[in-house]
């Protein structure tokens, strides 16, 4: 499975839970403190480089253009029916890059790209507008869900449902058919949908929108930032509709749209993987820290698309304890964390396919061992048997 790190006979609180023997990541108090693991990184590894950092976008930049210009010169030529088949890998190649520029701008939300917050919000609205996404809505949500992550309460994503709370659909959607639609719908429309309704996220009094400057979800000295998000939007998508009007909407699918699917796709795998999984726990308020929180999520293993992603997919946990560390810094101190974590340090090489089918079947809501165990009440773990 290549769930946890090193083991701990020690740990009382580690258990098997009760899909496939899957080790159970500690939820007992961590035997070192937050210093500890940062005195453990080599300090050059917070540093951020401005030359640097501008180099990977460049590549990725780069990247895109050369995807584009083979595609709109090539596939065109090619004889009847391969276009059909050279489109698509056109799209997963260049949603892959537009992955890679979308962690980017997400690295600026983080302040993980230069020293300069300006510049960073900049180039951040910039990129993710013209990836169709609301830079300061998502960046204002994103960290409230880094200091909430697993919390039953408060975390702003990916919130599992509890049995009591599971409606009929679910157990009709318990299947083949039933989970095979649902991860269609997921990757397809999940990025908007959660985007315009608050689908999977933290549950408010009234109606809640990335897109909506009232929404609850932020304060009322964010809502400008909000307006400037969906200006963002608009001025894009303005744009883009210029261009279908000269090019035709069929070519702007096949050049962008396409790409963005696969983008989009990607987006909600790595984030769904990296917070379910049948090791994670969570909490209500009675035993959430932030410390808990932060070890509630796992690394996973995408392969040579790794580096393409900026590696936030195989070190993830460390984002979670040092959001600031630029891309190219995580790798290193990663390794150098791990040692301090043992067991606190959860990761899986399943490949992200076979996970995402897995954890889609396995983790259906939560619940917890024993509502009698007072010791334990608060600590919620996956399900999927009703």
């Amino acid at each position: 499975m290549g769930a946890g790190g090193r083991s701990n006979p020690h740990d009382l609180h580690v258990k098997k839970s009760e899909a496939g023997g899957i080790k159970r990541a500690p939820t007992s108090k961590p035997p070192f403190t937050l210093a500890d693991i940062k005195k453990a990184i080599p300090p050059h590894c917070f540093e951020r480089s401005l030359i640097r950092s501008f180099s990977y976008l460049i590549a990725d930049l780069t990247a895109v253009s050369v995807f584009y210009y083979l595609a709109t010169t090539f596939i065109p030529q090619l004889p009847h029916p391969l276009p059909y088949l050279a489109w698509p890998v056109y799209w997963f190649l260049q949603g892959c890059v537009f992955m890679g520029i979308w962690l980017i701008a997400h690295e600026c939300g983080h302040h993980a790209f230069s020293d300069h917050v300006w510049l960073e919000d900049t180039l951040g609205l910039i990129l993710h507008s013209c990836l169709m996404t609301p830079y300061f809505s998502w960046k204002i949500s994103h960290r409230r869900h880094h200091a909430n992550t697993g919390s039953l309460e408060h975390d702003e994503v990916y919130v599992p449902k509890r049995r009591s709370t599971l409606n009929a659909s679910a157990f009709y959607l318990n299947n083949f058919i039933g989970r095979t639609l649902t991860l269609l719908v997921k990757l397809t429309l999940g990025w908007y949908i959660y985007l315009s309704i608050n689908a999977a996220g933290r549950p408010y009094d009234k109606f809640a929108s990335h897109y909506d400057p009232r929404s609850p979800i932020f304060a009322d000295n964010e809502r400008v930032l909000i307006l400037i998000s969906d200006i963002g939007l608009l001025s894009f998508s303005y744009f883009l509709y210029k261009v279908a009007m000269i090019q035709g909407f069929a070519w702007l699918f096949c050049v962008y749209g396409g790409a963005l699917m696969v983008m989009n796709a990607f987006l909600v795998t790595i984030t769904y993987l990296h917070h379910t999984h049948p090791s994670l726990p969570h909490y209500d308020d009675n035993e959430w820290n932030w410390m808990k929180g932060a070890f509630a999520t796992v690394d996973r293993d995408y392969g040579v698309l790794n580096k393409v992603f900026h590696n936030i997919t195989d070190t993830h946990v460390l984002h979670h304890l040092f959001s600031y560390i630029p891309h190219y810094h995580a790798m290193e101190a990663t390794k150098a964390i791990r040692p301090i974590l043992g067991e606190f340090y959860q990761s899986d090489s399943t490949p992200f396919f076979v996970a995402l089918w897995r954890e889609s079947k396995n983790c259906l809501f939560i619940e917890p061992d024993d509502e009698r165990d007072e010791k334990n009440k608060g600590i919620y773990w996956f399900r999927n048997n009703y």
